[in-house]
């Protein structure tokens, strides 16, 4: 385990290496000049040159790169422009805002999809796996965008049992946490029901029920360990796609995260608070990849750092 562990880390240094590469070159590689995109085209040519030597933009690019490298170890990401506070510490204050919002999405989504998938995966071909599957669809088909106004609509306006908007309580949670995890439950759904159709089928679960095994302990000892492997890569790209997609929920909920703060950036048009926002969403791709591996391990023992 300690060998796996070091050839992971070793493999996350020059993920991360190139995670801030395309980042840089993502912002400063789009087509546009900033400063123009920011003050617009009829300012002066001397604010133009001072915005310039503020974002640093003035100096070759090879120079930017080695000063954003630098400036990121030092844990330094530059000054939002229109509210004059470091990026570092606006992206700190929010995070635990995405992340308790995702957190409780993902729950939301592993309490309902693993009950209905494996009733469903028991119950193949009757009618309660056909109705789970047209519930699975369903959540697939539906977006978030015309969801989170819905139930915004029925159970805050019109039966006014919970919050519109905001962050505060328990209650804040439940609308948009439903928002952003039912797409998310829909797509476990199938994935874990086809998984535990698969593993029925294989011999070492026919073994164990000719042992004379309980039905109980064959479903939990052999067929949905087995089948979770494959659901572990699910949830963890899933998880980091909740902490990416927020940025429609969080919007239509006012809720005070790093999704709604990008979205403020972009229409601000700050240009180092959408580096910020966008560099701390990929590093948490990064971060989830990492643990999912970790988790691979734990899972299937089996599984070498040379695998």
């Amino acid at each position: 385990m300690k060998r796996y562990l070091l050839y992971r880390l070793a493999l996350l240094l020059p993920t991360l290496f190139g995670v801030l590469t395309l980042v840089f070159l993502f912002i400063h590689l789009t087509p546009g000049d900033p400063v123009d995109i920011m003050l617009g085209e009829t300012a002066s040519p001397a604010d133009r040159q001072e915005l310039r030597q503020i974002l640093g933009l003035n100096q070759p690019l090879p120079e930017q790169y080695r000063s954003f490298l630098i400036n990121f170890l030092r844990g330094d990401l530059g000054q939002s422009l229109y509210e004059g506070r470091s990026v570092a510490a606006m992206v700190r204050a929010r995070y635990p805002a995405t992340l308790e919002l995702a957190l409780c999405a993902m729950s939301t989504a592993l309490v309902i999809s693993f009950p209905l998938a494996i009733w469903s995966a028991v119950r193949c071909g009757r009618w309660s796996d056909r109705a789970t599957l047209i519930f699975s669809l369903l959540g697939l088909s539906i977006p978030n965008f015309w969801l989170g106004p819905l139930v915004m609509i029925i159970f805050s306006i019109q039966l006014g049992w919970l919050p519109v908007s905001g962050r505060g309580g328990p209650d804040h949670l439940i609308l948009p946490a439903l928002t952003l995890g039912l797409g998310m439950t829909a797509l476990l759904i199938r994935i874990l029901r086809a998984n535990l159709l698969r593993v029925l089928g294989e011999d070492y679960v026919q073994t164990a029920r000719a042992k004379g095994l309980s039905e109980r302990s064959v479903w939990l000892k052999h067929t949905l360990r087995n089948a979770l492997l494959s659901l572990v890569t699910i949830v963890s790209l899933q998880f980091g796609s909740l902490l990416a997609g927020s940025l429609i929920t969080e919007t239509i909920f006012s809720w005070p995260g790093i999704g709604r703060l990008t979205m403020q950036a972009i229409e601000m048009r700050d240009y180092p608070l959408v580096q910020g926002c966008v560099l701390a969403i990929a590093l948490s791709y990064v971060f989830l990849n990492f643990i999912t591996d970790l988790i691979y391990r734990w899972v299937d023992p089996r599984i070498t750092y040379g695998n």
